[in-house]
């Protein structure tokens, strides 16, 4: 019997992957369809732009093997970069190869990228030096004064996701480090752990008018602004999307609705039943945390540091920053055309410390924030060595090993982010996201732009893994046509604007090479493609309910709040069908 069921089970898997294959054959024959007609050359995105990142996402699923298929996606890329115009040409193929090398190179070298790599392993150093000092152990002692299942034990993961808004990565790597003992303990699978770290990582940044994503959000406004005429700050345009954020908005409902329905669904189902019969690899430590008094200063202190440092950081390079654009404004000439006087910058002497305009400003220019990510979790390694050894004593042999498996630790995140990074720029080289632009230019109505826009967004944050690139992409070149339906700045282009930055952050949050993605997994200590393949059901839901019964109504007049309440109504009763239909089917 369990012969015949293996031979079912390699049946089923043979005729997904032939499905697999034939869709990406027939989408691929869509889009060639579609593609813009004329010469290869090197200004125009053609279909074949879309088969790296494809490749990349397909075989990742199949194989279950991301760096294999991310290197095999690069290699790929870079031989379509010159292969395609001569392919019988052996100096086309060397090209090729030269551009894969090109692609990696420019990633190990870029000073931003290299930043972000080196917060990695400080981060992961610090949570090993504070797991054995007993600050994490001191901190389940005081949890489980509160925690008393797995309801809570999800719930304040999630509480403490919103309230660490200032950054992504950030929330990340310390909601994940800091509650994976706790969803342990009480049989919450690492991939829901991953699952809440990621969903409210950067949908909740995004969002937070103090956050580090806002600087960015709004420069990219600021500059349509600019070009189409509109006379509204880029601030002003953020808020007047903000009502039409329905995906990031959804997820944290969606998050807070399921885990007080417990209704779990899909693959995220079945990791939940199986971590309930499982002993939890945790235990161990909450049984000696119960015997021994665990230090929660330990972990308390260098976590605030962090944080504290990140803020303050933040908060002298957004001033920095604010002061020299008016020193500039004020030093430019009275007599220059109109058309090269600087804007005039924000004000910072004349706005109060104690208003949130004031740190949403600040916060919102600091130029430096991978700089100043590095730096806050080289402090809060320092603290953490620093009250190891007045409350905890470590001795040298023990910090050296913290040391060892931090690195280990960082190396699996570290690989992935260089190849997914690599593979960025293959996408940028080839032209990836204005091909998915282009292929729906002029093909739809007024109404229906902001939905197809918001998915044209989810599509590419997918295939290309970054938020920020497809709003780099999509600000510029989307948002003129929706002023131009509009006739002027109106409901179609702010609710374009949401469109455009909820896309963006579904398609990034569902992606298997979106850096955020390999973070949460990481620092929940779960496997990448159990983490994609269990919260993918749960992102698509909340994105459908999104474009269905938000974007579509509100493009059609609906006013923003009824379309979002009509969407949370849904989402309760959709959570409430799939615990009934649970119960009748275990009856």
């Amino acid at each position: 019997m369990s012969v015949w069921n293996g031979h079912q089970l390699k049946s089923k898997r043979y005729i997904k992957n032939v499905m697999v294959i034939i869709i990406l054959g027939l989408g691929c024959g869509v889009l060639a369809y579609f593609s813009p007609r004329g010469e290869e050359n090197k200004s125009t995105a053609m279909w074949y732009s879309i088969i790296p990142p494809m490749l990349a996402i397909l075989l990742a699923f199949l194989t279950q093997h991301v760096l294999l298929s991310l290197g095999i996606a690069i290699i790929a890329g870079g031989f379509l970069t010159s292969v395609p115009q001569a392919p019988l040409s052996i100096d086309a193929w060397l090209q090729g190869l030269k551009a894969v090398s090109t692609y990696v190179t420019d990633t190990v070298t870029s000073s931003t990228n290299l930043l972000v790599l080196s917060f990695i392993p400080p981060i992961f150093i610090m949570i090993e030096v504070i797991m054995a000092s007993g600050g994490f152990r001191g901190i389940i002692v005081w949890l489980l004064k509160w925690v008393k299942g797995r309801k809570s034990a999800q719930a304040a993961t999630a509480l403490m996701g919103i309230l660490c808004f200032i950054d992504d990565y950030t929330n990340a790597i310390v909601v994940g480090s800091m509650m994976q003992p706790i969803t342990d303990r009480f049989r919450v699978s690492r991939e829901k752990l991953a699952f809440l770290v990621d969903a409210t990582s950067a949908p909740v940044a995004g969002i937070a008018v103090v956050s580090t994503w806002i600087a960015y959000e709004v420069g990219l406004l600021r500059q349509i602004a600019e070009k189409l005429e509109i006379d509204k700050s880029g601030y002003s345009m953020f808020f007047d999307a903000l009502s039409f954020r329905f995906y990031c908005l959804l997820m944290i409902v969606f998050v807070f609705v399921q885990i007080l329905m417990d209704c779990d669904f899909g693959p995220m189902r079945i990791a939940q039943e199986r971590e309930k019969n499982q002993k939890s690899p945790e235990e161990d430590l909450i049984r000696d945390s119960e015997r021994t008094s665990g230090r929660a200063i330990n972990a308390l202190v260098p976590i605030a540091g962090l944080l504290l440092f990140h803020f303050t950081g933040l908060w002298f390079d957004g001033t920095s920053k604010l002061k020299n654009d008016m020193l500039q404004w004020q030093a430019q000439s009275p007599t220059a055309v109109a058309e090269n006087m600087l804007q005039k910058p924000v004000d910072i002497e004349a706005l109060s410390p104690g208003s949130w305009i004031y740190w949403r400003e600040v916060i919102g220019h600091a130029e430096n924030s991978p700089l100043v990510l590095a730096c806050a979790a080289l402090f809060g390694l320092t603290l953490a060595l620093l009250f190891s050894q007045i409350f905890g004593s470590l001795e040298l042999p023990i910090i050296i090993n913290c040391f060892k498996r931090g690195f280990r630790r960082a190396t699996v995140p570290f690989v992935i982010l260089i190849t997914a990074w690599s593979l960025k720029n293959c996408c940028d080289n080839l032209k990836t996201g204005e091909f998915l632009t282009t292929i729906l230019a002029g093909r739809v109505p007024s109404y229906l732009f902001p939905p197809i826009l918001f998915f044209v967004a989810s599509l590419i944050s997918f295939a290309t893994g970054t938020s920020y690139g497809t709003m780099a992409i999509l600000i510029p070149t989307a948002i003129p046509v929706a002023y131009a339906m509009d006739q002027g700045y109106g409901l179609t282009t702010m609710i374009s604007i949401g469109a455009v930055l909820d896309g963006a952050i579904f398609g990034d949050h569902c992606s298997p090479i979106s850096d955020t993605t390999i973070i949460s997994s990481t620092a929940s200590s779960c496997d990448l493609m159990r983490h994609v393949r269990t919260q993918l059901p749960y992102s698509i839901t909340v994105a459908v309910i999104a474009l269905i019964f938000g974007y579509i109504p509100s493009a059609l007049g609906l006013p923003a709040l009824l379309s979002f309440s009509l969407a949370v109504l849904v989402i309760v009763v959709f959570l409430a069908g799939v615990g009934y239909f649970r119960k009748l089917l275990s009856v």
